[in-house]
């Protein structure tokens, strides 16, 4: 990876502060630690702290992003866009970056495919929005700050990790020595060279991709559409994949395949990366590069997401290809599942078998994430001559058939994981609900604020049968539930008829649909969704 340029990023720096332990105070045990301050860890400390739950986080360094200020990842999907709205930065992303909706596949000059992903769209978020990874980071430890309640540690570097029945003790390495910090569960948001994961012997399965490719993050000083595109094919890039497209300060991030055996080093040289710029755009073409770095993608994937007291999350679980930006985002996906449920268990609204299904839930969505990025980097780097035919008809009969456009495989873009067959859903649910705006207010606006309650979308009869009590008795028994009634419009376009029910999960996926409910459907499910059955 190269340095900074002279344009570069200028990332924030945050306080060492003497942890309390090593000054004295007679330890205390805290309800929760994460490991790692990037974008997963971050998120679940925001996510815990909006409900209530008070954590310290430990990360080794003092900023955010990357020394060297790698952009890293860029696009984030509408779910994750989602939960931001909720957690109360997502105006500072929306504003900060660049909304994008259409996208186009090329082979040299010919369009083979444009999509629109706003087309069918229902959620009062966009389906992606550009914007550099480090700003979602810095945007979530300002949020973090404002809610008051995480102990944010920097250089505070985990070493090791043992555990009990009972805890987990952290050894934890800062500037003015080691020190242990017990808590009743630790989340591993570290990365993929996790030394939790490392100090427990815990294995991943996994290999390094053959592909290789090289970032250069440009401005331009004219316009670009402010589209994605995807060139299968670029004459310009000696026929190998091109990914053009813009995030936040005007800066565009451009995308070149690498022959296998391509030194990083070489192809990170700003000359070299500046060749490149200009074969794409013509030799008079005038930019700012702002960062260059060379990278092989890899995939790991952890047997269990739980290890007694700690969970994974991130990268430190799985590590995909970044093919439809399917890496960061399911991170952040990681750390709402299981910020909801960790913080029903702490509130003591839930049994501890609750945690399990976070490993029910997500290890199966890092599997079809794999699986998904995986075709698309044989598609993109074919290897074998039947794969690379196959490739060249694909593209050949595109221009013609509509068959063929849906097997242009430049990387299916990150959709949430349908719960289907997870242990707290009832009947067919699972699926992620868009946060739709009913009325005056977004789905997730209709949640409750602290802790984790569950949501009931209720249809009334015309004539009342009893639902309605039936359901005012579930909350005053203790049940996490808040109740609304939708009216006529609003239950059309939720696809209900009186006396339905929707039971939605704190993270907006659906726990059931109850198409003729009655008080005791609606506590089964509850319980379901609980963890209570």
């Amino acid at each position: 990876m190269t340095g900074l340029s002279p344009t570069g990023y200028h990332l924030p720096v945050y306080d060492y502060v003497r942890p309390p332990e090593l000054s004295g105070s007679i330890g205390r045990r805290y309800r929760v630690a994460i490991v790692g301050a990037g974008l997963a860890g971050l998120t679940l400390a925001c996510d815990l702290a909006s409900r209530g739950i008070a954590a310290v986080v430990l990360d080794e360094d003092d900023t955010v992003g990357v020394r060297g200020a790698s952009s890293r990842g860029i696009c984030y999907a509408q779910k994750s866009l989602e939960i931001f709205d909720r957690l109360g930065i997502y105006h500072r992303i929306r504003d900060k970056g660049v909304t994008w909706s259409v996208g186009k596949v090329l082979r040299g000059q010919d369009a083979l495919y444009r999509f629109d992903l706003a087309e069918g769209s229902r959620s009062a978020q966009p389906p992606f929005i550009n914007i550099q990874q480090f700003y979602v980071e810095w945007f979530l430890v300002d949020r973090i700050r404002e809610l008051g309640r995480t102990d944010l540690r920097w250089k505070n570097r985990v070493t090791g990790i043992r555990q009990d029945e009972d805890s987990a003790v952290l050894t934890v390495e800062t500037p003015d020595g080691a020190y242990n910090l017990e808590a009743d569960w630790v989340i591993d948001a570290s990365g993929h060279a996790s030394r939790v994961r490392q100090s427990l012997g815990l294995p991943t399965h996994g290999e390094l991709g053959e592909d290789r490719w090289c970032i250069s993050d440009v401005r331009f000083h004219k316009d670009l559409p402010v589209e994605r595109w995807t060139w299968v094919e670029a004459p310009f890039n000696e026929n190998r994949a091109v990914w053009q497209h813009l995030m936040a300060d005007g800066v565009w991030r451009m995308d070149y395949q690498m022959l296998p055996n391509t030194d990083p080093n070489e192809a990170s040289r700003p000359e070299v990366a500046a060749a490149r710029l200009r074969d794409q755009l013509g030799p008079d073409v005038e930019f700012d590069l702002i960062w260059v770095g060379a990278y092989a993608y890899r995939t790991q994937l952890m047997g269990d997401f739980r290890h007694g007291k700690v969970f994974f999350i991130g990268d430190a679980a799985h590590v995909k290809s970044p093919f439809g930006a399917r890496g960061g985002n399911s991170g952040i996906q990681d750390a709402e599942n299981l910020a909801w449920k960790l913080t029903l268990v702490l509130n003591g609204q839930a049994p501890e078998t609750l945690l399990d299904s976070y490993n029910a839930e997500r290890r199966p969505a890092a599997v079809e994430n794999i699986a998904v990025t995986r075709r698309s980097g044989r598609f993109l780097a074919p290897r074998t001559e039947i794969e690379r035919l196959f490739r060249t008809a694909v593209m050949d009969l595109a221009a013609g058939h509509h068959f063929a456009r849906l097997l242009l495989n430049t990387g299916r873009m990150c959709v949430p994981h349908h719960y289907g067959p997870s242990p707290l859903t009832t009947g067919d649910a699972g699926q992620a609900m868009p946060n739709l705006t009913l009325g005056s207010h977004s789905l997730a606006g209709m949640l409750p604020g602290d802790g984790a309650g569950l949501l009931a979308l209720w249809c009334p009869h015309e004539e009342e049968n009893g639902l309605g009590s039936g359901l005012s008795d579930l909350t005053r028994e203790g049940w996490p539930l808040h109740v609304q009634p939708v009216g006529a419009d609003e239950a059309r376009a939720l696809g209900m008829a009186p006396g339905a029910v929707l039971l939605i999960r704190p993270d907006l996926h659906l726990a059931a649909r109850l198409p003729d409910a009655d008080a005791e459907q609606v506590r089964g499910a509850l319980a379901r969704a609980t963890g209570r059955t």
